[in-house]
């Protein structure tokens, strides 16, 4: 007795549209990327255009603002800003994640609950984060010794140190998954050849974790890019205008002077400014054509 029809080569038939794309599971996701992203993105970019304060119909002002971005002095002086804390955090978050990450893939004792310990400042809220190191470092009643925000360099390492504190035991988790999946063969057969322990680390783990050292590394620079809460609740973007980054810059235009036109242009330059940079790293990077390093094992 049959049990299933067969096609001429022997193999069995498959069901009707078997194989093919369900494109529907994926349209809950496009519909909210489009109207939480895409939207608001077009909107913005449409204000960019206008004078509004928030109040009555936009006014219609051409390049007005446009213009106008591009000759504000405190968008040069935002720039170096947010170059700078962006490859401080990078180097920061890269070092003390990759180094936790290797660890956390061993065997050690203990391990599995300080690695839950450590994940835990990444379930907090930015918000709270950011108000539970306000209060740490006051200098009236806070723990830290001096006006640490109210230098320049206090508050730009504070921001790094926060921000990586934060973000620290979510690039763990990644370099704990790609330390996993190096296979103990490399180790083992490393030893054998008499390589020490910081050999084997420079030699066998770094190079396998050049895939996964690229993955984090383009999530810790598109998301410095649109650091925010931090920077308000922290240093306002003081002392002075020294920690005024792009996002806070837009914050301020908008919010505090209502030149919801002039945001809407910080905000499209931001955008396009943070697209640019993840394609140019993709690029640079070899992001796009990753192969498995354990082809041919």
């Amino acid at each position: 007795m049959r049990t299933g029809t067969r096609t001429e080569a022997g193999a069995p038939r498959r069901g009707r549209g078997a194989g093919r794309p369900h494109a529907v599971w994926a349209l809950p996701a496009v519909l909210f990327f489009t109207f939480f992203a895409v939207v608001p993105m077009a909107l913005a970019f449409g204000l960019s255009f206008t004078r509004w304060n928030g109040l009555g119909d936009p006014e219609p002002v051409g390049l007005a603002n446009w213009s106008k971005l591009l000759h504000d002095p405190r968008l040069t002086q935002s720039l170096t800003v947010t170059v700078a804390l962006t490859a401080a955090s990078w180097a920061f978050q890269t070092v003390v994640s990759l180094l936790l990450g290797v660890w956390a893939a061993g065997r050690q004792r203990n391990r599995a609950i300080l690695s839950a310990v450590f994940f835990v400042p990444f379930l907090l809220s930015s918000t709270a984060i950011s108000l539970l190191f306000h209060a740490l470092l006051d200098p009236n009643f806070g723990i830290a010794h001096g006006d640490t925000l109210g230098s320049t360099s206090g508050a730009f390492l504070a921001l790094v140190f926060v921000g990586g504190w934060q973000f620290i035991p979510f690039h763990t988790l990644i370099y704990q998954g790609g330390a996993r999946q190096i296979p103990d063969v490399l180790h083992q057969a490393a030893a054998i050849d008499g390589a020490g322990r910081l050999r084997r680390f420079r030699s066998i783990t770094l190079p396998q974790l050049r895939h996964t050292a690229t993955t984090s590394g383009v999530l810790m620079v598109v998301g410095s890019l649109t650091y925010f809460e931090t920077v308000l609740i922290l240093t306002q973007g003081g002392p002075g205008t020294d920690t005024a980054i792009l996002p806070y810059l837009m914050y301020e235009a908008g919010f505090k002077n209502y030149d919801f036109g002039y945001a809407g242009a910080l905000a499209s330059f931001l955008v396009v400014a943070a697209t640019a940079l993840s394609f140019a790293l993709v690029r640079l990077t070899g992001f796009g054509t990753m192969r498995s390093t354990r082809e041919g094992m």
